[in-house]
Protein backbone atom coordinates (compact mmCIF):
# COMPACT_ATOMS: atom_id res chain seq x y z
CA UNK A 1 0.00 0.00 0.00
CA UNK A 2 2.74 2.20 0.81
CA UNK A 3 5.05 1.83 -2.54
CA UNK A 4 1.38 2.22 -4.14
CA UNK A 5 1.18 5.84 -2.28
CA UNK A 6 5.14 6.56 -3.08
CA UNK A 7 4.53 6.23 -6.82
CA UNK A 8 1.50 7.93 -7.08
CA UNK A 9 3.32 10.91 -5.13
CA UNK A 10 5.80 10.72 -7.84
CA UNK A 11 3.09 12.81 -9.90
CA UNK A 12 3.26 15.65 -7.99
CA UNK A 13 7.01 16.68 -7.75
CA UNK A 14 8.94 18.35 -10.72
CA UNK A 15 12.17 16.68 -9.65
CA UNK A 16 14.31 14.07 -8.07
CA UNK A 17 15.73 15.64 -4.94
CA UNK A 18 18.76 14.85 -2.71
CA UNK A 19 16.45 13.51 0.14
CA UNK A 20 14.55 10.21 0.48
CA UNK A 21 12.10 8.74 2.56
CA UNK A 22 10.24 4.90 2.34
CA UNK A 23 10.41 1.57 3.01
CA UNK A 24 12.17 -1.34 4.49
CA UNK A 25 11.72 -4.96 4.29
CA UNK A 26 13.79 -7.75 5.40
CA UNK A 27 15.50 -8.33 9.11
CA UNK A 28 14.98 -5.34 10.29
CA UNK A 29 12.26 -3.74 8.54
CA UNK A 30 10.91 -0.33 8.92
CA UNK A 31 11.75 3.67 7.54
CA UNK A 32 14.69 4.12 5.26
CA UNK A 33 16.31 7.52 4.90
CA UNK A 34 18.88 8.31 2.75
CA UNK A 35 20.30 11.79 1.80
CA UNK A 36 22.79 12.35 -1.13
CA UNK A 37 25.67 14.75 0.24
CA UNK A 38 26.79 14.87 -3.08
CA UNK A 39 26.09 12.76 -6.53
CA UNK A 40 28.78 9.86 -5.26
CA UNK A 41 28.54 9.97 -1.55
CA UNK A 42 24.97 9.57 0.76
CA UNK A 43 23.75 9.16 4.26
CA UNK A 44 21.69 6.21 4.85
CA UNK A 45 19.71 5.68 8.10
CA UNK A 46 16.86 3.50 9.12
CA UNK A 47 14.80 3.20 12.49
CA UNK A 48 13.16 -0.67 12.10
CA UNK A 49 12.28 -3.75 13.78
CA UNK A 50 13.26 -7.50 14.29
CA UNK A 51 10.24 -9.91 13.97
CA UNK A 52 12.30 -12.43 15.29
CA UNK A 53 14.41 -10.69 17.86
CA UNK A 54 12.14 -8.55 19.21
CA UNK A 55 13.82 -5.45 19.29
CA UNK A 56 14.01 -1.92 17.48
CA UNK A 57 17.26 -0.89 16.20
CA UNK A 58 18.31 2.69 14.29
CA UNK A 59 21.24 2.57 12.20
CA UNK A 60 23.07 5.27 10.43
CA UNK A 61 26.24 4.99 7.30
CA UNK A 62 28.01 7.01 5.11
CA UNK A 63 27.81 5.53 1.61
CA UNK A 64 29.78 5.86 -1.81
CA UNK A 65 28.15 4.87 -4.64
CA UNK A 66 29.78 3.84 -7.85
CA UNK A 67 27.71 4.65 -11.23
CA UNK A 68 29.69 3.15 -14.31
CA UNK A 69 29.42 -0.39 -13.10
CA UNK A 70 26.36 -1.37 -14.54
CA UNK A 71 24.40 -0.12 -17.73
CA UNK A 72 20.90 0.08 -17.55
CA UNK A 73 18.48 1.26 -20.76
CA UNK A 74 16.98 4.06 -18.34
CA UNK A 75 17.48 5.07 -15.39
CA UNK A 76 20.69 4.25 -13.09
CA UNK A 77 21.81 1.32 -11.50
CA UNK A 78 24.67 2.13 -9.39
CA UNK A 79 26.21 -0.21 -6.40
CA UNK A 80 27.65 1.06 -3.51
CA UNK A 81 28.90 -0.04 -0.15
CA UNK A 82 29.58 2.19 3.03
CA UNK A 83 30.68 2.01 6.91
CA UNK A 84 27.73 2.47 9.63
CA UNK A 85 26.73 2.59 13.66
CA UNK A 86 23.94 0.70 15.00
CA UNK A 87 21.99 0.65 18.49
CA UNK A 88 19.50 -1.81 19.02
CA UNK A 89 17.03 -1.59 22.21
CA UNK A 90 15.22 -4.82 23.23
CA UNK A 91 16.04 -6.12 26.72
CA UNK A 92 19.28 -5.12 26.61
CA UNK A 93 20.63 -2.37 24.64
CA UNK A 94 23.07 -3.32 21.80
CA UNK A 95 25.45 -1.87 19.51
CA UNK A 96 28.12 -2.45 16.68
CA UNK A 97 29.47 -1.25 13.71
CA UNK A 98 27.77 -2.37 10.39
CA UNK A 99 29.46 -2.72 6.59
CA UNK A 100 26.87 -2.24 4.04
CA UNK A 101 27.16 -3.45 0.58
CA UNK A 102 23.80 -2.42 -2.05
CA UNK A 103 22.79 -1.83 -5.47
CA UNK A 104 20.33 0.55 -6.12
CA UNK A 105 18.05 1.18 -9.31
CA UNK A 106 17.10 5.36 -9.50
CA UNK A 107 14.25 5.67 -11.91
CA UNK A 108 14.99 7.64 -15.02
CA UNK A 109 12.56 11.29 -14.64
CA UNK A 110 11.31 9.74 -11.15
CA UNK A 111 11.29 10.47 -8.26
CA UNK A 112 11.62 7.16 -6.70
CA UNK A 113 14.44 4.56 -5.91
CA UNK A 114 14.21 0.85 -4.96
CA UNK A 115 17.13 -0.66 -3.55
CA UNK A 116 18.78 -4.41 -2.63
CA UNK A 117 21.23 -4.52 0.62
CA UNK A 118 23.31 -6.69 3.09
CA UNK A 119 25.20 -5.79 5.60
CA UNK A 120 28.19 -7.47 7.69
CA UNK A 121 27.35 -6.54 11.32
CA UNK A 122 29.93 -6.60 14.56
CA UNK A 123 27.68 -6.34 17.62
CA UNK A 124 30.49 -5.52 20.43
CA UNK A 125 27.93 -4.25 23.39
CA UNK A 126 27.10 -6.09 25.30
CA UNK A 127 29.33 -9.13 23.65
CA UNK A 128 31.06 -9.76 20.48
CA UNK A 129 29.18 -11.23 17.78
CA UNK A 130 28.93 -11.59 13.98
CA UNK A 131 25.66 -11.00 12.09
CA UNK A 132 24.24 -10.45 8.75
CA UNK A 133 21.11 -8.11 7.65
CA UNK A 134 19.36 -7.47 4.51
CA UNK A 135 16.59 -6.27 3.35
CA UNK A 136 14.75 -4.78 -0.28
CA UNK A 137 13.29 -1.26 0.03
CA UNK A 138 11.70 1.62 -1.86
CA UNK A 139 12.31 5.36 -1.40
CA UNK A 140 10.50 8.57 -2.40
CA UNK A 141 13.08 11.64 -2.77
CA UNK A 142 11.93 15.43 -2.39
Amino acid sequence: MTALLLIALTSFSPGRGDTGLGLIAGNPTGISFKYFTSTTKAIDAAAAWSFSDDWVMLHCDYLWHSFGSFEVDKGQLPWYYGLGGWVAFGDDVFAGGRLPLGIEYLFENQNIDLFLEVAASLAVIPDTDFDVDAGIGVRFFF
